[in-house]
């Protein structure tokens, strides 16, 4: 299986766990494989785009994604959810209720950004709200010893922030857009400035110091690129 990764367009980060950067926005999705379930992390920009990742999940691992963690309630990190037909969705707290009132902002949100009308549209009116909503920390049990760690860790870049921590040698922490390394931290309507850098903290916690860090844009970076970007956060918003 792992051996294909990188045919499908996919950058491998251990034994069953790999992501891919999307195009457009550098959005990044990740897949977590356990011998009984598949934990997607994040779900593109629009249906078109998931249905993409879906068939190349498929066609990497012989069978269907099982689970999806939503790292934040954004456009394009959360359109094209619908596109995974019974897979059980998990979010921070919050992001239910939020996705469930909040398809017009989002479609209005990705128009903005570029996305097509009709795209737009279209994801929106099928837009999946998450089924569990995690408040602290969430084991999922993914099959043959491969647990994984859902951490609601946020509010920082958005009010709903959400990582995963993939245990190994050496251990993923997947960042959402609490982490960006192709540009710089984006900090819209919806962020918690004051309390960025604590979820910055909570992140090192739980990957430690040898982690892999997968941000929501750009390359892999290690823990020194995190707490950097953390101490940047603390200056630029003048928080501890």
């Amino acid at each position: 299986m792992d051996a294909s990764w990188e045919e499908f367009g996919w950058e491998r980060l251990g034994n069953g766990v790999g992501r891919r950067r999307l195009p457009g926005w550098d959005a990044t999705v990740a897949l977590v494989v356990g011998a009984d379930g598949a934990l997607l992390f994040d779900t593109g920009s629009t249906l078109r785009e998931g249905a993409e990742v879906r068939a190349q999940v498929e066609a990497l691992i012989g069978r269907r994604v099982t689970h999806i963690a939503l790292s934040h309630p954004h456009f394009d990190h959360v359109l094209g959810t619908a596109a995974f037909s019974g897979a059980e969705v998990y979010g921070a707290v919050g992001v239910t209720d939020l996705l469930a009132r909040g398809a017009d902002e989002l479609r209005a949100d990705a128009v903005r950004h570029g996305v097509p009308e009709a795209d737009a549209a279209q994801a929106a009116d099928v837009l999946v709200a998450p089924h569990h909503q995690v408040h602290d920390e969430w084991t999922l049990d993914l099959g043959g010893g491969r647990q994984v760690l859902l951490a609601n860790v946020g509010p920082g870049h958005s009010g709903h922030d959400l990582a995963v921590l993939v245990p190994g040698s050496p251990a993923v922490v997947l960042c959402g857009d609490l982490v960006e390394e192709s540009g710089e931290p984006q900090a819209g309507p919806d962020a918690i400035p004051s309390r960025w850098p604590a979820a910055l903290d909570r992140l090192l916690a739980l990957g430690g110091e040898d982690a892999v860090y997968v941000p929501g844009h750009g390359a892999l970076v290690d823990a020194s690129f995190v707490r950097a970007q953390r101490d940047q956060l603390s200056t630029a918003f003048g928080v501890s």
